[in-house]
């Protein structure tokens, strides 16, 4: 054979290879994702300050997803929300100053708009934290508005004042004043008398929402970020936009919703809407894709329960009446599940640091139909509890080598650490970063766990979280046995006779196995069936 033939031969066969694996990975252009959490200060940090960037996104986009369909090295993350970006005075910013702008503490926009097209040659979408409920009381627009609120209406069509009276001024109608003392409003201080609704801080006053000019001022902003490249939105505190009132709150996000979809249909929104489950599915008429399933979250949360309960039989039921609900105001709803996120202590330490607890908590969300939303560093077991700060802390990249690992917040003041960082817990095939990937891989390779109908699957046995998934005609079986005991199944029923064992996740080296019918799951194990 000719050396120049060998070399083609060679070269198809590899570049067959790749696209097989790349088939393999069910690679579909829809909303539904594998999305990671990011708060740029502490993940990492690429010029030495100290402070996380938008560059050191760029630099570590492969540990997130390195489009190499040959290996297994990366996290296998197809989406990314970044916490607030904008200029803002505090360190969490989530009070902008300016909503065109990135905090220079971050970098610049030049940075911003490299991290999209680095991000879109891997296939991952970025989301935005977008804050529309209230601004920095040192935005320009409340400055201004404060300053004209001392000076007399002077009735005149055009303002005779050389500083814009308040009658003149429009920016004064941005926001809720008031001469009342009122709950949840704040004293202006100078001028005397005048008071403003800032219901989660007074360095945060709140918009006026039902102002069409604010309106404007919105659909402008999203419009912006849209034509920079973002996939989509995180929009905060959702209920608080008109508080206590869910069908003004609805009003307003389909508003939003309608004027992103008329820019671009494929936007991608996520709300925070952090109530119980019947008040969540109410918001999902405002057309909005996904609204965060708070209910499964935290150490009080549903998922966590039925890790320290070791019963998983309600939880199966819980996921399929939720679905349903969702589903049935609207069709084309993505549940969020999430275990923990920067407002909440960390899962490694409400899970008391123990692996199996870990893997198993993280088996059951990411295994969840809709789009799982892992907090950055939850996947290495990340600690920090208390004040907010202490929740944002750095990501520890090597327990050895420290370069691009961040400062910890300021104030924050918890001292619990992690003994192995991302360098190490790559080097450990038992580890939790390596069960992450494997179950980011599972879902990229079978569709139906994202997007199928979930049915739960009642087994006998408490202890057993099962249900299955149909996509497009294709159904796959999930199987968590949540015990610390070996358990056995017998597939006899004629539905799942023919079943073989797909994928599986383990807390240790013990296997599941699948023989004549015959399922033998070890202690906090996952068997995915088809």
């Amino acid at each position: 054979m000719k050396k120049g033939l060998l070399v083609f031969i060679i070269f198809m066969m590899s570049f067959m290879a790749g696209c097989g694996n790349q088939e393999k990975v069910n690679i579909i252009e829809d909303n539904y994702r594998n999305y990671y959490e990011i708060f740029v200060r502490s993940f990492y940090d690429s010029d030495g300050d100290g402070i996380g960037d938008l560059k050191g996104i760029v630099e570590k986009l492969d540990y997130l997803k390195d489009n190499d369909f040959k290996t297994k090295n990366d996290l296998g993350i197809d989406g990314i929300w970044l916490m607030p970006i904008m200029p803002s005075p505090t360190y969490h910013k989530y009070d902008v100053t300016d909503y065109y702008s990135i905090d220079p503490q971050y970098g610049t926009m030049e940075d911003f708009e490299q991290l999209i097209a680095k991000s879109k040659e891997r296939g991952i979408k970025i989301i935005i934290d977008l804050v529309l409920n209230h601004t920095s009381a040192k935005h320009p627009w409340f400055l201004s508005a404060v300053k004209s609120l001392a000076i007399e209406p002077c009735g005149q069509d055009v303002c005779v004042h050389a500083e814009l009276c308040r009658e003149h001024n429009k920016y004064v109608n941005y926001y809720n004043f008031s001469q009342e003392k009122k709950s949840g409003y704040h004293s202006v201080g100078m001028p005397t008398g005048w008071y403003y609704e800032g219901v989660f801080w007074d360095q945060m006053p709140d918009l006026n929402l039902d102002n069409p000019e604010v309106r404007k001022e919105i659909e402008n902003i999203g419009k912006f970020w849209i034509d920079k490249g973002v996939a989509g939105y995180r929009l905060d505190a959702v209920t608080s936009f008109y508080t206590g009132n869910i069908s003004k709150n609805v009003e307003f996000l389909k508003f939003f919703n309608d004027k992103m979809k008329s820019y671009d249909s494929d936007i991608y929104i996520v709300g925070e809407a952090w109530s119980d489950a019947n008040s969540i599915a109410e918001y999902y008429k405002s057309g909005v894709d996904s609204f965060f399933n708070f209910p499964l979250a935290d150490t009080t949360g549903k998922i966590v329960a039925a890790v320290r309960s070791k019963n998983g039989a309600q939880l199966s039921k819980t996921v399929e009446e939720y679905q349903k609900k969702i589903k049935e105001i609207n069709p084309k709803a993505i549940d969020a599940p999430f275990i923990s996120n920067h407002d909440m202590g960390r899962s490694g330490g409400f899970l008391g640091g123990d692996l199996a607890s870990e893997k198993i908590a993280a088996a059951l969300y990411l295994m969840m139909p809709g789009n799982s939303f892992i907090y950055y560093g939850e996947e290495i077991g990340t600690l920090g509890s208390g004040k907010d700060e202490n929740k944002r802390l750095p990501l520890l990249w090597s327990a050895a080598d420290k370069t691009g690992i961040t400062y910890a917040p300021p104030n924050a003041d918890y001292k619990g650490t992690i003994e192995a960082g991302v360098m190490e817990q790559e080097k450990d095939e038992n580890s939790l970063l390596q069960f992450y990937k494997k179950a980011i891989r599972i879902k990229n390779e079978n569709p139906e766990i994202q997007r199928g109908v979930v049915t739960s699957i009642d087994l006998g046995n408490d202890a057993l979280c099962a249900y299955s998934l149909e996509y497009e005609g294709s159904k796959l079986y999930i199987v968590h046995n949540l015990s610390v005991d070996q358990v056995e199944l017998k597939l006899s029923s004629e539905e799942y006779s023919k079943l073989k064992l797909k994928e599986s996740l383990t807390t240790d080296d013990e296997k599941i196995i699948l023989k004549k019918g015959n399922l033998t799951m070890p202690a906090r194990s996952t068997a995915i069936l088809k």
